[in-house]
């Protein structure tokens, strides 16, 4: 058996706490508690890991990775903005 380090984000909002990995795309769990999350999250990585050898695919190794907060700002489009667009109110498309 190969051991593998991935990185794992955990969010906490009102519900409990969010893992994923995004070294595997839609890996991820949730968890109660930091500690449930964290086993639960260790738990899909491990059924991830173990699905893609069964395919026969390679699992690429991390060797570094970062995590950065960056801080971003963003504003609203006026309602009337979009209708001057040719967009459909609220719709988001466009009238035929």
């Amino acid at each position: 058996m190969e051991k593998y380090t991935f990185p794992v984000v955990l969010e906490n909002d009102e519900y409990g706490y969010f893992a994923m990995c995004p070294a595997l795309q839609g890996c991820y769990s949730q968890g109660d508690t930091y500690e449930e999350a964290l086993e639960n999250i260790k738990d899909a990585i491990r059924l991830h890991l173990e699905d893609i050898l069964e395919s026969g695919e390679a699992i690429r190794k991390m060797n570094s990775f970062s995590l950065v907060a960056l801080e971003v700002t963003a504003r609203a489009m006026p309602k009337d903005f979009m209708k001057w667009c040719g967009y459909g109110i609220y719709t988001g498309k466009k009238p035929l």
